[in-house]
């Protein structure tokens, strides 16, 4: 007698999520005990959206401009997408290669759906932004890691990349400055990747270029792109957006690029299917977030004000028995190594005395990051949360700078604490075998 049918599409087995809102409803339960959580775990700026652009949105709405509109976003937007990402760039961008999303996420999984038959080959970047892994098994391509190494500053070279590209490699993900490593590319480094894919990448392969943090580079330095080397714009998809450069997460404004209009008109059919629209009057703030004078002045504060956050965290993580930390080069995260303290406080030995079906779903890093949530009140995220296929022996924490600067301090304080209570750790894990 056949099975009978079930609820749920199998695929959906395969789909994983972000952490970073996953673990909401733990920092909830430890909040209605009355404490206080550090909440180092999501990357949104701790900064106000600038009065300028606010005033735009605010101004549109009152001009009616609530309604439907073009799929692909608004002309004046995207004429300013084209105009400012091409200057960066050093490229001659059109507005119909130009396309609006509701943030810069949607492109992720779109691109896969776009690019990817089932059995087709997704390079992407490990620890990396978990919606490439979750994705790619979605839809029944298969996932290839690019793992990326503390000892290279979690960043990576042609060397690295050229054995995991095949005839069957539609996609490769590269995201700079990273999130979660706050990693950063050199323009040699970039250089080299893209005579790699000249020489050796399928033509149907597309460089899948997650640069929403753009802006936020650290000491001086500057963002180089992919898509800027000799050829690659015409194999690049250049993604950005409002959220981090503006600390403007909520307003799901976020674009691409793509390497030809008639790839663009295929995702603003994409756009319509899932969204018709993303709505006018926010793009109206983010045309005005990329054309005013008055924005770069909030960029910078953002940027002097993580790097400070980073020079204190880095400096203190260092300063842990069991912990090293690289410094990273962008973005607004922090990456620590935990493998000495997990084994100093007895996490690895806890973690291989859990029956197999529970370590197949944790990992030590996982043990740690809930006993500092839940004894010592600070959110962090586990290595888990930005890829699983080929993690295991890999322990390391990450930690959204985007908060009060003494908030950080004292997150690290605990973290210390924690580091050296071995008892508590028994103790916590006691109770979760038995609760």
């Amino acid at each position: 007698m056949p099975k009978p049918p079930t609820l749920y599409a199998r695929r959906l087995a395969a789909l994983g999520t972000e952490n970073a809102f996953k673990i909401g409803p733990w920092i909830q339960e430890v909040e209605q005990t009355g404490e206080r959580v550090i909440k180092c775990n999501l990357g949104e700026p701790d900064f106000a959206l600038p009065e300028h652009i606010a005033a735009e949105v605010k101004r549109q709405i009152d001009a009616d401009q609530t309604h439907y509109c073009d799929p692909q976003g608004i002309e004046p937007l995207r004429q300013a997408v084209a105009r400012t990402m091409g200057d960066r760039r050093g490229l001659k961008i059109t507005p119909d290669r130009v396309v609006v999303f509701p943030g810069a996420k949607p492109p992720i999984g779109f691109a896969q759906q776009v690019y990817c038959d089932a059995g087709d080959e997704v390079v992407y970047p490990s620890p990396g932004f978990p919606i490439y892994e979750s994705f790619t098994r979605f839809m029944e391509a298969q996932p290839v890691p690019l793992h990326l190494l503390e000892e290279n500053e979690f960043s990576c070279r042609a060397g690295d990349i050229e054995p995991l590209l095949s005839s069957r490699t539609k996609l490769l993900y590269l995201n700079w400055p990273s999130n979660p490593t706050g990693g950063v590319a050199t323009h040699a480094q970039l250089e080299e990747i893209a005579d790699l894919i000249h020489r050796v990448a399928p033509p149907s392969m597309r460089v899948y270029a997650d640069e929403i943090y753009e802006d936020i580079i650290f000491d001086g330095a500057k963002h180089h792109s992919i898509a800027s080397m000799p050829g690659m714009a015409a194999r690049t998809i250049i993604v950005g957006g409002v959220s981090k450069s503006y600390g403007w997460t909520g307003g799901r404004v976020g674009w691409a690029v793509f390497p030809t209009a008639e790839e663009a008109a295929v995702f603003r059919t994409m756009n319509i299917n899932y969204f018709s629209c993303t709505a006018a009057y926010n793009q109206h703030g983010a045309r005005v977030a990329l054309e005013s004078p008055l924005s770069q002045p909030g960029i910078d504060k953002m940027i002097s004000a993580f790097q400070a956050r980073r020079d204190l965290v880095v400096k203190a993580l260092n300063a842990i028995d069991g912990i090293t930390c690289r410094n990273p080069g962008g973005a607004f995260y922090v990456f620590p190594n935990i493998a000495g303290l997990c084994k100093s406080l007895g996490v690895l030995d806890a973690f291989q005395s859990l029956p197999a079906e529970v370590r197949e779903r944790s990992s030590p890093s996982t043990l740690f990051q809930t006993f500092l949530l839940y004894r010592y009140q600070v959110a962090t995220l586990d290595r888990r949360s930005f890829g699983v296929i080929g993690t295991d022996g890999k322990h390391y924490l990450r930690l959204s700078i985007a908060t009060a600067i003494d908030d950080l301090a004292e997150a690290v304080k605990r973290i210390a604490t924690a580091s050296q209570d071995r008892a508590g750790f028994v103790s916590f894990m006691n109770e979760r075998r038995t609760s």
